[in-house]
């Protein structure tokens, strides 16, 4: 890798300063609309990463169920996140993490674990920092953020923060790309984990984990990042735009303050991950595994791309591409009625099919628009 020029300036987007350090470069692009992006993408002309779409605004009865949601899920958060934090501390001190932890957040959706953490780790007196990173499907970790962080921080205490597994799609591609950087396996911690590919997760639960259903007015005011060459250049980060049209309904440091307030007084739990209960974790990829493997065989595709498993990227696939169908688990499950609102809102089909959705309560299949 090449050196990369060292006139970074911290930015924490729309969080505390301290909280994070985004590494990545502000661009401008023109917006692609969805079906343009979709034939692009599905035709193999163009990387979903060179094109970006307008962030829709939610409506008013949308935040209403995430405000519900962010009530609801806001004391599991706190307790989880401590159980992960205390998972670590004991790491170090059994001598198996690096008593210099740096934890890298997957942006945009580990950004608010990523800032719990951080938060609960310094609570513990740990030697910790924590930088906002770019991973891009096939294309991997951002190397020049990845160079920037190693040249600050042992690469033997970085841990990759993300907000969930879906079918493990970020895990693997975390696998093939920290590796040749560093020599090491790298180290996942996610809140949820259905599909068990996690070293480290609060739970393997398909839950609605409330920043899952919200973009950029829940981590920081940022898209999801950009690997174009017209404006990233070779020793540049990966690129973002700021969402500031979103500003004033943006709840990025309300949510974290007030759950860091919950973890103050929380119940004690215990973590899950593959480091602590290989087997479950093997169990739970096999059927993870045969629930995407049996829908590419109903919907007659070969991409496993086009299958979003899981609440959050059953949600923001209709958020963001185009949907063609979503099953759901189940029609009174109270976790679901953000995505169900946006179904009706938006004239997809969904239908509820608790057979083939395997451990996920939500999976939207893509159109296949090529």
């Amino acid at each position: 890798m090449k050196d990369i020029p060292h006139d970074h300036t911290s930015f924490s987007g729309s969080y505390a300063q301290g909280d994070i350090d985004f590494l990545l470069k502000e661009v401008q692009i023109q917006a692609t609309g969805i079906d343009e992006k979709e034939s692009a993408i599905q035709s193999g002309a163009r990387h979903y990463s060179e094109m970006i779409s307008d962030e829709a605004r939610p409506d008013e009865l949308y935040m209403l169920i995430f405000g519900q949601a962010w009530a609801a899920g806001a004391d599991r958060i706190a307790r989880e996140v401590n159980a992960i934090a205390d998972a670590i501390v004991e790491r170090i001190a059994a001598g198996k993490l690096c008593e210099q932890v740096t934890l890298c957040s997957l942006v945009r959706a580990g950004a608010p674990l990523g800032v719990l953490l951080n938060r609960a780790l310094k609570d513990r007196h740990v030697d910790v920092a924590h930088f906002g990173i770019s991973i891009i499907r096939d294309k991997g970790l951002d190397a020049n953020a990845m160079r920037h962080v190693m040249e600050r921080r042992p690469a033997e205490g970085i841990l990759f923060i993300d907000g969930w597994t879906g079918k493990g799609a970020i895990a693997k591609e975390l696998h093939r790309s920290w590796m040749p950087m560093s020599g090491l396996d790298p180290f996942l911690i996610v809140l949820a984990d259905p599909c068990g590919m996690a070293d480290l997760a609060g739970s393997h639960e398909d839950w609605l984990i409330p920043s899952g259903i919200l973009g950029a007015n829940v981590s920081g005011l940022i898209s999801r990042s950009i690997l174009n060459a017209d404006v990233i250049g070779p020793d540049d980060f990966h690129g973002y735009i700021p969402v500031t049209h979103l500003a004033d309904i943006d709840c990025s440091a309300a949510f974290v303050d007030k759950i860091h307030d919950r973890m103050k007084t929380c119940e004690k739990v215990k973590p899950v991950g593959h480091v602590i209960e290989p087997g479950a974790s093997l169990r739970l990829r096999r059927q993870s595994f045969e629930t995407v493997q049996s829908l590419m065989e109903l919907f007659e595709t070969t991409n496993s791309n086009r299958i979003k498993p899981g609440i959050a990227e059953a949600t923001r696939a209709v958020l963001r591409r185009k949907p063609h169908h979503v099953l759901l688990s189940s029609r009174d499950d109270e976790d679901l009625a953000a995505l169900i609102h946006l179904c009706v809102g938006q004239g997809v089909e969904w239908s509820v099919r608790p057979d083939l959705t395997g451990p996920y309560r939500a999976i939207t299949i893509i159109e296949k628009v090529s």
